[in-house]
């Protein structure tokens, strides 16, 4: 049965953020004298940039390009594998050894490459990043075992017909989902009104799995590319409550994509094929 819609769980969070825009401007530029834009052209600004995720339109996003060379780093440590998509090379420890005037001053110095290894430097989509080797190992240590990538789907009924809602889980456990972020500035919760930890556990229920323990496993670097830190955010599926936000949500956005119709190119999200 061809489903009417068809909802991957990132364009439900971009939708949430489109119907949250003033919270969202008050909590980054309330507090601010000269704001770069008011309420009212943020929101029309994220009605846009919805309408383009919608359509697909593609975007450069250093960030994005940042979570995307993270996860893989930890697939191919996961999976003991090297990495057709990313270039991974090891960083290794330098020490400078040199000698000083009576000032203190450095007279000479040489470098000397060590064999221990401190990061791995990845480059995708023509960016750099670099990762600490610490981080990498926890990670990897953690979803030992891992199922990486699992794309999951499931038929949601809604009021204005079937919905496929899908996507693609980073890493899944035996008794939990998990899904990894990066991010350059966290706050608790941060991840509490998303959609993949109603979707995910969902899919995986309809399909006869289930596993409603679900993580986000969170990374949260500084503007240098420096760790500040790593935090959990754990969510518990819970069918009653969680299945009747997501159909709620769901058939508010099949509202929108009604309203919008002829703005929007793509026709997967109508359930066809472009």
């Amino acid at each position: 049965m061809q489903p009417r819609y068809r909802f991957y769980a990132t364009i439900l969070d971009a939708f949430w953020g489109y119907l949250n825009s003033d919270v969202i401007w008050d909590k980054y530029w309330g507090w601010s004298e000269n704001p770069p834009h008011t309420p009212e052209e943020f929101h029309e600004q994220q009605f846009q940039e919805l309408i383009d995720r919608i359509n697909r339109k593609p975007f450069d996003s250093e960030a994005a390009d940042k979570g995307t060379a993270f996860n893989e780093v930890i697939d191919c440590m996961i999976e003991n594998r090297k990495s057709e998509t990313v270039q991974v090379e090891k960083v290794y420890k330098v020490i400078r050894e040199g000698a000083c005037d009576e000032t203190g001053k450095p007279l000479y110095y040489d470098e000397v490459q060590t064999n221990e290894v401190i990061g791995l430097k990845a480059t995708y989509n023509n960016r750099v990043f670099t990762f600490p080797i610490s981080l990498c190992r926890e990670f990897a240590n953690y979803y030992k075992g891992a199922l990486t990538q699992q794309r999951v789907e499931a038929i949601l009924p809604t009021a204005y017909g079937n919905v496929l809602v899908y996507g693609v889980i980073d890493e899944l456990m035996p008794a939990s989902v998990h899904d990894i972020k990066t991010t350059g500035s966290y706050t608790v919760g941060k991840f509490k009104d998303h959609h993949q930890h109603l979707i995910y556990p969902y899919a995986l229920m309809q399909n006869g799995s289930d596993v409603r323990m679900f993580e986000y496993n969170i990374v949260e670097f500084n503007k240098s590319g420096i760790v500040v830190d790593t935090y959990t955010e754990t969510y518990v599926f819970n069918p009653e409550r969680d299945i009747p936000i997501l159909t709620e949500h769901c058939e508010e956005f099949i509202r929108f994509l009604e309203e919008n119709r002829e703005l929007i190119t793509d026709k997967k999200i109508f359930g066809g094929e472009n």
